[in-house]
């Protein structure tokens, strides 16, 4: 379609409302990033007229999915959300970055209505996007083409591209052929250093096509060019790389081109005389004309009649299946039943669950990075993505945490993804927003200790798990066996918040049945004694030795309870009068882990004061002082200390 010249009128009258709402909001809040505002309100107006959303129902299913990779365009994001007609007022633009706003320094899930996911650390977003367009091929797989047909736009910068993460996922997403990516690179040859040339000098584009992806290249400051493109990049059979050649800071008088308005605002002469070259009236702030916020509302126009006709037009099979996987009741479930008395490594049981809630639960699914025979992992009653709920995410770590996050945001499904626990260091920026977002997301680690045996130090997770117990609104479980495992997946499925499965390669003794009620609590007594003067405390595959210790220190006339903890993050949840139950006389904590947050209700821990060595897991655990040996000897110690 050939832009009119009253066309190309009106897109430049919005870009500089857009462009100095922007400005204005940073300048108020003294503090942001004007310069990728600027830079980008020339594709951010054109992009409007292909945008199909519908602010007056921000979740509709089918609505297109926006991702700010670079969460430091924040003011850009939340300028546009008003501008369409989402429910942010001009009010909240103007409290940018303040206490208790809706409008923080960089975007949020559940935050900020219109606001699909949030970003900030560099690289993410373009994950999350890769993450959107996998959650809709699966969708449409079960659905069909007339519910799910929407597009994932993402907006990148160099800074997202130099990210690894970026080159992750981009290659998981040219493999998977991803048709309704739409990536929108503002290349503007700046970042916070100066001239990006000073660190990177790699062809972006021939890098992405390498990766199977289609590259289109336009002046980002001319209408005509970025229509021509984003119309070319909708009708691709690839992800579309779209490389918008801009200027930072377009627009800002003596600043045009330069990183020094990359983070900072523009001082009160540039930014009136910047207003005074734009025509607008350099002493007025927040200046959006009826006419130009009647242009920027069509998105809603639109938007609405489109979700009108999708509801139509959706077959009663398709919304009975939208509604089952929205409301999927996982207490239904099945679970595999295991017998007291066998040997079963938890990342084995933890297998037979996946295949039960997976055969169960349509939007339940996963894979792992590159491990599914290791991790356990492998759903054997379906198929491989887009058609079944297997995902290969390849040796990807970084971008799997990101992509489930996405999947996990997308609002119809339950993912998961897994490796081994020493590798969740290369998820942590995913887990840690996971966390912040709250989400329904399952993180998987096998091989859980030192036990893991001849790999050695490398292999071995020594400070891990009290990392992930430091991150607030996420919950760690360890389960001790077979059984606990179950319980441990029933409560993870019930939070609203993401969790970690911390799994046995070794096989461990299949214990006494446990309750959901008994894992929610985190922490449960799992031997009782009468009076006892001492309390082990353990998790994992350290709960079976604590048991056997508890024996011989009963057998020397020395009561002694022991405490299971599955998850330590529900247990501090816990009130003072439950602990009391848990806590009796010394404690002593047993966990090949570094443990050191065992030091809030610990006499004593046993735990890992080093990296771990190469050789057969109950070797180690004997050099390292895990023997009912040396626990019965430290108890004894402890007690006449």
């Amino acid at each position: 379609m050939r832009l009119s010249n009253a066309d190309l009128e009106r897109l430049k009258n919005m870009a500089n409302t857009l462009r100095f709402l922007c400005a204005d909001m940073i300048d108020r809040a003294n503090s942001g990033h004007p310069g990728v505002c600027l830079g980008l309100a020339d594709v951010m107006v054109v992009l409007s007229l292909h945008l199909n959303l519908n602010p007056t129902n921000p979740k509709w299913l089918n609505r297109d999915r926006l991702v700010f990779s670079g969460g430091h365009a924040s003011a850009l994001a939340y300028s546009l959300l008003h501008l369409w007609g989402f429910d942010l007022s001009l009010e909240d633009l103007k409290r940018f970055r303040q206490l208790h706003s809706k409008t923080p320094g960089h975007p949020e899930l559940h935050h900020t209505e219109g606001i699909e996911i949030t970003t900030g650390p560099l690289g993410q977003g373009f994950a999350n996007a890769v993450g959107f367009s996998m959650a809709s091929q699966y969708a449409q797989n079960l659905l069909d083409k007339q519910a799910i047909s929407h597009k994932v736009y993402c907006l990148c910068g160099d800074g997202d591209l130099q990210e690894g993460i970026s080159y992750e996922s981009a290659s998981l997403a040219g493999h998977l052929n991803l048709n309704n990516l739409i990536v929108i690179y503002d290349s503007n040859q700046i970042s916070i250093e100066g001239a990006i040339n000073i660190s990177f000098s790699e062809q972006v584009k021939m890098r992405f096509l390498a990766q199977n992806w289609e590259v289109l290249e336009c002046d980002g400051h001319d209408y005509q060019a970025i229509h021509n493109a984003l119309e070319e990049a909708k009708k691709s059979t690839k992800p579309t790389l779209l490389i918008a050649h801009t200027i930072i800071g377009k627009g800002a008088i003596g600043l045009e081109g330069s990183e020094k308005t990359h983070g900072s605002p523009l001082n009160k002469e540039v930014l009136k005389q910047s207003k005074e070259n734009a025509q607008i009236n350099p002493n007025e702030s927040f200046i959006i004309s009826p006419k130009n916020k009647m242009h920027f509302e069509e998105v809603k126009v639109r938007g609405v009649s489109l979700e009108a006709l999708w509801e139509k037009s959706l077959s009663p099979k398709a919304k009975e299946k939208i509604h089952a996987l929205k409301d999927f009741d996982f207490s239904a479930i099945h679970y595999p039943v295991f017998k007291k008395g066998e040997s079963l490594a938890t990342r084995v049981s933890n297998g037979m669950i996946l295949n039960a809630i997976a055969k169960e639960c349509e939007g339940f699914l996963g894979g792992s990075a590159d491990l599914a025979p290791s991790n356990n992992t492998q759903l054997k009653h379906s198929g491989d993505f887009p058609l079944g709920q297997n995902l290969h995410f390849g040796i990807r770590e970084h971008a799997m945490g990101a992509i489930t996050n996405a999947l996990a945001a997308y609002g119809l499904f339950v993912p998961f993804c897994a490796t081994f626990f020493v590798f969740s260091d290369y998820l942590m920026p995913s887990i840690r927003l996971s966390a912040l977002m709250k989400l329904k997301a399952l993180f998987i680690f096998t091989h859980d200790s030192i036990g893991v045996g001849e790999d050695g130090a490398t292999h071995q997770p020594i400070e891990q798990l009290s990392h992930l117990r430091a991150l607030p609104n996420f919950y760690a479980f360890r389960p001790s066996d077979a059984f606990e495992n179950t319980a441990c997946m029933q409560v993870a499925l019930s939070l609203n918040a993401p969790s970690g499965l911390i799994l046995s390669r070794q096989n461990l003794p299949v214990l006494d049945e446990v309750s959901k009620e008994q894992v929610l609590k985190g922490a449960y007594v799992k031997h009782h004694s009468k009076d006892p003067i001492i309390t082990l405390v353990a998790s994992g595959s350290e709960v079976s030795l604590a048991l056997e210790s508890a024996k011989m220190l009963e057998r020397e006339n020395i009561p002694t309870q022991v405490v299971s903890v599955p998850c330590f993050d529900l247990l501090v949840e816990q009130d003072e009068s439950y602990l009391k139950e848990l806590f009796k006389g010394k404690v002593l904590v047993i966990e090949a882990s570094r443990a050191i947050e065992w030091y809030r209700f610990a006499d004593k821990i046993i735990g890992m004061d080093s990296f771990g060595s190469s050789a057969k897991g109950d070797k180690l655990f004997e050099k390292f002082g895990f023997s009912v040996e040396n626990i019965t000897a430290q108890a004894k110690r402890l007690l006449h200390a």
